[in-house]
């Protein structure tokens, strides 16, 4: 009974999902209104337990937990005093925009260092011929050249680009797009059942 009455809700709404995609929109609308207002509580409990943990590690001055558990707080007001009106609406756009992006951006730069590293030891390890060539397309894509070398390269960065990253882009979309549908027949038919666990 504790297994099967899981697998039967999921058989249940996902057969009633599917069921109002294809033929009953406005049921298909509030069952995926549920399921986001479910994860929406979900994401609560989880930032919850998430404080909770650092605020245990925190008492033991646990300077990363400490980190944590201010910024945490610092968001969740900038956001609530934005929400009511007490600031002039923008303050969490630009702790996003000044902040958060540097950051992003900054830990983006190093997968150039790290594609070139990585190229050097996998040429240190096999000499052939794919080798050379992910290190030439590393070194074409992502190593910033001077004007005269940018001129030179840029048609070739687009090519590059437009050819080989979009279809690599391409095939890890259909991907997963078919380990999606994989997944939600297997859920259907009940053979895959990771609440049960």
């Amino acid at each position: 009974m504790k297994n099967s009455l899981p697998t039967a809700f999921a058989l249940v709404f996902g057969l009633l999902t599917l069921v109002g995609l294809l033929l009953i929109p406005g049921l298909a609308q509030l069952i995926l209104g549920w399921a986001g207002f479910l994860a929406a509580c979900a994401l609560l409990l989880g930032l919850g337990n998430l404080f909770l943990i650092h605020s245990r590690r925190a008492i033991r001055a646990n300077p990363y937990s400490l980190t944590l558990i201010g910024a945490m707080l610092a968001v969740i007001l900038i956001g609530l005093a934005d929400m009511l009106a007490l600031t002039d609406g923008n303050t969490a756009q630009q702790l996003f925009q000044y902040l958060q992006q540097p950051l992003e951006t900054a830990f983006s730069s190093l997968l150039a260092f790290f594609l070139l590293f990585a190229g050097f030891r996998l040429f240190q390890q096999r000499r052939d011929r794919w080798a050379g060539l992910f290190i030439i397309v590393v070194i074409i894509l992502l190593i910033p050249l001077p004007a005269a070398g940018a001129n030179l390269f840029n048609p070739l960065r687009a090519l590059i680009s437009a050819l080989f990253v979009t279809a690599g882009l391409r095939g890890l979309l259909i991907g997963i797009a078919l380990g999606t549908i994989t997944l939600s027949l297997r859920l259907l038919t009940g053979s895959e059942r990771p609440y049960s666990k």
